[in-house]
């Protein structure tokens, strides 16, 4: 059951990403900085994101989300399994 995480704008959204359709592998935190804002809004390393504000990522190329995530202006809404 997917779990929404929204993080308060604008970035740094205080985490990193791996995976993508080109790496064959679900878009995955791999890193939450310590007292970051992904840190306090209950990010974590090993989180599967399945939507950035409200747009599926199961065919996204790991630059795709990466941008989707730095364009995010205001919050940041983030759709994950754990």
């Amino acid at each position: 059951m997917p779990v929404t995480v929204t993080l308060p704008g604008p970035a740094p959204w205080g985490f990193r990403i791996s995976g993508g359709r080109d790496f064959g592998k679900p878009i995955t935190v791999s890193k939450v900085m310590e007292h970051g804002k992904a840190a306090t809004g209950d990010l974590r390393p090993g989180d599967v994101i399945v939507a950035i504000n409200g747009e599926s990522t199961a065919e996204m190329l790991n630059v795709e989300a990466q941008n989707k995530i730095k364009q995010s202006s205001g919050q940041l809404r983030l759709e994950v399994e754990r």
